[in-house]
């Protein structure tokens, strides 16, 4: 199967089935039956892209819920390291976070759930990232945490002096004190 539980419940790394030959390649980057034998089942309605340089960091960002989103997260173009913080209170691996090397020489997608901070560094020259989304943006549910909170200490493979981080993502809170209304649930 393509499909690997992480050790971080309900997160899963998705490796497509790759048909490569002297034309180049083909693989189904999403097939909502396969993903239902997996016993996955979303209704995805919004997919978000975004372009981006080496160094810039984007997150860690999450919607709280009612709004709260689970997304398939994958990199068209370039090399990205996405990272995810688990948010629900209660959860085995609560207030850790975990990475993976997304980029589309390795065709690899995250699916990360509900109740996950999100972010991404660009390692490439460039990078173009694709998510798709199971709920609508609502911005009055924003939620974020700094992305250099220093109790989860998370490398994200980028020199400080090379960091490019937008001045609202800077102004995100620490982990400690970040609205959080996720509760874990086996």
């Amino acid at each position: 199967m393509p499909f690997t539980e992480t050790e971080f419940p309900g997160l899963y790394l998705f490796e497509p089935h790759v048909f490569e030959d002297e034309r180049g390649f083909f693989f189904e980057s999403y097939n909502d039956q396969s993903f239902r034998q997996q016993g996955l089942s979303m209704n995805f309605v919004q997919d978000n892209q975004s372009f981006s340089h080496y160094g810039v960091i984007r997150g860690l960002h999450y919607q709280l819920n009612p709004y709260a989103q689970t997304k398939l997260v994958r990199a068209l173009q370039g090399t990205i390291l996405d990272v995810v913080v688990d948010i629900r209170k209660g959860s085995p691996t609560y207030g850790r976070s975990i990475s993976f090397e997304l980029s589309s020489e390795n065709k690899r997608q995250l699916l990360i759930p509900r109740g996950f901070a999100h972010g991404f560094s660009v390692l490439s020259k460039t990078a173009d990232v694709l998510y798709k989304c199971d709920g609508f943006y609502n911005k009055q549910s924003e939620g974020g945490i700094i992305y250099n909170d220093p109790v989860l200490r998370i490398d994200w493979k980028v020199p400080a002096d090379k960091a490019i981080v937008s001045a609202k993502d800077l102004e995100l809170p620490v982990f400690a004190e970040c609205s959080n209304n996720f509760e874990y649930e086996q």
